[in-house]
């Protein structure tokens, strides 16, 4: 019995340090490696898996043995890269004049875009108007943008970034860039350029929706029996 056990265990050391050989020569070949850590090694691990399961078709999402669909699984995922990506938002703006990762938000649209109606940079940002009212009055009143009359229309206002804000958004960009970095997590290049096509397609969907401002109470029975039918 003893014997058995030291075979069995030098088997699985063998078989280890395969694996563990086959991590450093990925680690030196990818644009994307893994930290040379036990931490690094499990995250590389957890990707071969994920790989390996999707060769063979679909992938494995939990709970699909008891029938949980597929709809159910993105929407949770979605979820919950949400709430990862806020935190990460959250650490950038440690000790800086923003208060959200929405207001540090609503200043690099207007930075890359100009200025624009108060509607126009609620909308981009797909927010209702009170929440977006709030959010532009509180850099209003920190002095991170200002507004001016409308040439076209006196009684709408314009929005643009001001100097303050131009500097405060600069002095966060690092750290904002970091946790952008770290969002993308351990995709690959062909993996992000996957995602960012896929999200596209979604954003497009959702979004010609959003514009169309359905009433909260409507909103679900009308998508859903204008494009239940198109599901693939």
């Amino acid at each position: 019995m003893y014997s058995i056990l030291i075979e069995m265990n030098f088997t699985l050391i063998k078989d280890f340090m395969t694996l563990l050989e086959q991590f450093e020569s990925d680690n030196k070949t990818s644009p994307n490696s893994y930290p040379e850590t036990i931490e690094g090694f499990k995250l590389w691990v957890s990707g071969k898996e994920n790989v390996e399961s999707t060769r063979g078709g679909e992938p494995y999402w939990e709970g699909k043995e008891n029938g949980r669909t597929a709809e159910s699984a993105i929407n949770t995922l979605l979820v919950h890269l949400n709430r990862y990506a806020k935190t990460y938002s959250k650490s950038a703006i440690t000790d800086s004049e923003f208060s959200t990762q929405e207001d540090f938000i609503y200043l690099i649209n207007l930075k890359a875009f100009g200025e624009m109606t108060k509607m126009a940079l609620i909308k981009k940002n797909i927010h209702d108007k009170p929440v977006g009212i709030l959010i532009i009055t509180r850099l209003l009143r920190q002095g991170l943008i200002e507004q001016t009359d409308s040439d076209l229309d006196k009684r709408s206002k314009l929005i643009r970034i001001s100097e303050k804000g131009l500097m405060v958004l600069e002095k966060q960009m690092e750290k904002i860039r970091q946790a952008s970095y770290i969002v993308a997590g351990n995709l690959n290049h062909n993996e992000k350029m996957d995602l960012i096509r896929i999200l596209h397609k979604l954003d497009r969907f959702h979004y010609s929706i959003f514009s169309r401002n359905i009433h909260s109470d409507e909103l679900i029975n009308t998508v859903y029996d204008e494009y239940a039918f198109k599901k693939s």
